[in-house]
């Protein structure tokens, strides 16, 4: 039987369900959900901010309140559980949480962003290379695994709107959008990618200059699969900008049994 697995960055769980979000999820057909930005404790959340009754859910917090924070929800069975990447300060700001099901491990990944400055930049470029060596260990598995969530890079031109005034700009500079190139190289396939080829699609828009209404966005929200769970990838697809759950929207991948 088929499975679809959804991503998207919420960039606060609070806001996303005042904007819909319990219903949206209702509707997505998503049997596996992976979030980021919750921006919300564990212990704070109740009701709509949690997963619906016969769903289990991970997650890891931040150290900081009201900062990063991501999860995993499923209705599929789950084997085991977890969170962090090995990398202590990362793991500290709550970047990383995953799941092990009966047919796949599904990881929920906030990567930095650098755009506030030289310092976090620094930062995001280190949580990269550490990444870079984590995710090509999982590959040697050989195991059905996913990588779901906001990697804050968009890898092709194709992938933003107006290219040329970015290259300078974090999340399009070339030795990040290099970086992804070698990342893929490792086997990993982009889910959205491989199943659109051609698709000038967004999944994130700055709050700044009607961007969302213009289209004027980037695709920074993946789904990226092991060679293992690849071979099964039946469709993909970016949701759109309607409903605005938060500045980003949901990326979906369905895949065979």
């Amino acid at each position: 039987m088929s499975w679809t697995l959804g991503t998207v960055n919420v960039n606060g769980m609070r806001a996303a369900v005042r904007n819909g979000f319990p219903a949206w999820r209702g509707r997505s057909g998503c049997d596996v959900l992976c979030l980021q930005e919750l921006r919300m404790q564990e212990d704070q959340m109740t009701g709509d901010h949690t997963e619906p009754r016969g769903w289990k859910r991970v997650q890891v917090d931040a150290e900081k309140k009201g900062y990063s924070g991501a999860s995993v929800w499923s209705r599929l069975p789950v084997v085991d559980q977890g969170t962090g990447i090995g990398l202590d300060w990362a793991d500290a700001e709550g970047r990383v949480a995953w799941m092990q099901l009966d047919r796949a491990r599904v990881y929920s990944v906030y990567l930095p962003s650098g755009s506030s400055g030289e310092a976090r930049q620094a930062m995001k470029e280190r949580f990269m290379a550490h990444f870079f060596d984590w995710s090509r260990d999982l590959l040697a598995t050989g195991a059905p695994i996913a990588i779901c969530g906001d990697l804050n890079i968009a890898h092709a031109e194709a992938d933003i709107h107006n290219p040329g005034a970015n290259k300078k700009n974090s999340g399009f500079l070339p030795h990040e959008r290099e970086w992804f190139s070698e990342l893929l190289g490792l086997g990993w396939t982009d889910c959205f990618r491989a199943a659109n080829p051609d698709a000038r699609e967004y999944s994130w828009w700055s709050n700044r200059g009607q961007a969302r209404a213009l289209d004027r966005g980037w695709r920074i929200d993946y789904i990226l699969a092991s060679p293992a769970l690849a071979a099964t990838l039946e469709s993909s697809s970016i949701v759109g900008r309607t409903p605005a759950l938060s500045d980003h929207c949901p990326v979906l991948a369905t895949f065979g049994a």
